[in-house]
């Protein structure tokens, strides 16, 4: 398939790991169910992928971030008919992960976006919270780095 037949989303995204092996998750509510997810989203046509992962890191977090290294990319493809809104065309999403650390701010909760809720949770706890295949894919990132 040419790529003009399909839609790309280029999203980028920050991976908080504190010293108590804690990430800082938010719980995106746009699924089928509410899901854990790194935070993060899609970039804008004017700003650049670390801007937009500062900007959606600060939206559904609260907090302040710089950004550390590039952990790496993850993408996939879905089809028409599994895109969580209605189209004719296929998504090829491109999710570009940063490892951050927080530099200032506070934990506040989304409102009226795409998650509504932002939590510390311990990296061992995770595999049993329902969570996107991005979190997966950042933590074995996150461990390779």
């Amino acid at each position: 398939m040419d790529y003009r037949d399909y839609d790309t989303r280029v999203a980028a995204y920050a991976l908080v790991i504190d010293e108590a092996q804690r990430a800082l998750l938010a719980l995106w509510n746009q699924g089928p169910y509410p899901q854990w997810t790194v935070p993060g989203g899609g970039v804008d046509q004017e700003e650049s992928v670390e801007e937009a992962a500062v900007r959606e890191f600060r939206e559904e977090t609260g907090y302040e971030i710089d950004l550390g290294d590039l952990l790496g990319i993850h993408s996939f493809y879905l089809a028409p008919g599994d895109r969580p809104t209605p189209s004719d065309r296929g998504l090829k999403s491109v999710q570009v992960v940063y490892e951050a650390e927080i530099v200032g701010g506070e934990l506040t909760n989304e409102v009226d976006g795409s998650t509504d809720e932002a939590r510390w949770i311990p990296v061992v706890e995770i595999p049993r919270l329902p969570h996107v295949g991005l979190v997966d894919a950042a933590l074995s990132m996150w461990r390779r780095r």
